[in-house]
């Protein structure tokens, strides 16, 4: 690709989904608002009570997305409309974009002459991998629509990704998705995560108890966690929203699962210090809580599937298991038990997790970006998990 080195500062655009909630897809954007504090957010939803100072610090232009009824409540409904919502932004001057994908952003049409990188966080699910499991849980109209939107979607979806210069991706398991749909190369470039405001305790302050911790969202597999501590009769806390699933979940939990919904951040970082293991026996993309436990000394028994593969190492930072079921679960339970698991070392977990940090991942955004548009105060160097 031809591109013009500018004569002036660098005009930056970030294109982000929608901005409705602070989770772990606007934690990578701020750290690309720090890369870049004068850049222009473009995003299809905006509540700015929701965001952080850092994003409203920024210009924010919303997508006629964000003008239809009731658009903050009901965005994902209105995904139909968002192709060309983006499709209209215009980026005329601007010399660098950034989409951050994990819902439509990627595409937008930038000038002959810009660099446009994509951060993908996951190609839409509900397209492509998830698409059944999305369609079984929808509603009635949502089953009898969604097969006729997914298929016209999913053509822009591909058509979209050709016109990205570069991809990053956030973990190996989505570099792989993104060669399967989108048939592009991408580079490996994990999130941020804020690793320096978790610590060990000593071996006297922990507990006795094991830990899962997350949104509460069926993916994340809650059930199987609560369905292997209720049959091995061994503590487990819980911690995460919203209250009416924490409900429903307690009508399931045994004696020695304990629920506790949302925390405070201070109680969460309490829990991950003191746990026997962070329990995470869910499929996700890249998965932050594992990290946190590491940078908090303490091991994590995961699924041998998704992000927790470039994570986890077995034997050093924690064990995988491949049976995704309570009896799987279980089994790995029992085996970090016999094996005395939880005498791992805590400080090389620590310095495991801190490979993981804002700066290795400015660093390797900068790093597949043109010289002429990296911002000055960033070390180049490719960060590269174990």
């Amino acid at each position: 690709m031809m591109m013009h080195t500018p004569s002036h500062k660098p005009r930056v655009a970030l294109i982000h989904y929608w901005l409705v909630g602070m989770r772990g897809g606007e934690k990578v954007l701020e750290s690309l608002c720090r890369m870049y504090p004068d850049a222009d957010i473009f995003t299809h939803v905006h509540v700015p009570e929701e965001m952080s100072d850092t994003i409203r610090g920024h210009k924010v232009t919303q997508t006629r997305v964000g003008r239809m009824p009731f658009a903050r409540r009901l965005y994902q409904s209105y995904l139909p409309f968002m192709p060309r919502a983006l499709e209209e932004i215009d980026l005329t001057g601007y010399d660098l974009v950034i989409s951050s994908e994990s819902g439509p952003a990627k595409g937008v049409i930038v000038p002959p002459d810009a660099f446009h990188l994509c951060y993908c966080h996951s190609p839409m699910r509900y397209l492509w991998d998830q698409y059944h499991v999305y369609r079984n849980s929808a509603g009635p109209l949502g089953r009898l629509m969604l097969p006729h939107l997914a298929h016209r979607l999913r053509m822009w979806d591909v058509t979209s990704a050709a016109r990205v210069d570069a991809f990053a991706a956030n973990s190996t398991h989505v570099a792989e998705r993104i060669g399967k749909y989108w048939n592009r190369d991408s580079t490996v470039v994990h999130p941020p995560v804020d690793v320096h405001s978790f610590a060990p305790v000593s071996p006297s302050e922990r507990g006795d108890f094991y830990l899962w911790a997350g949104e509460l969202a069926p993916y994340k597999r809650p059930d199987l966690a609560i369905g292997a501590f209720n049959k091995l009769k061994l503590p487990l806390v819980m911690i995460g929203g919203p209250e009416k699933e924490a409900n429903r979940l307690r009508a399931l939990a045994g004696p020695t699962v304990t629920i506790l919904g949302r925390t405070s951040f201070d109680v969460l970082r309490d829990h991950l210090a003191r746990c026997r293991a962070l329990i995470f026996p869910g499929e996700e993309d890249f998965g932050i809580v594992p990290l946190e436990a590491m940078a908090s000394g303490r091991p994590v028994i995961a699924y041998d599937r998704g992000g927790a593969r470039d994570t986890v190492i077995p034997g050093k930072t924690g064990l995988l298991f491949r049976d995704q079921s309570v009896d799987g679960l279980a089994q790995a339970v029992q085996r970090f038990e016999d094996e005395n698991m939880f005498d791992m070392d805590s400080a090389a977990m620590v310095q495991h997790a801190r490979q993981f940090t804002e700066a290795a991942f400015q660093a390797g955004i900068a790093a597949m970006l043109p010289e002429e548009l990296r911002p000055r105060d960033i070390r180049v160097f490719t960060p590269a998990a174990e």
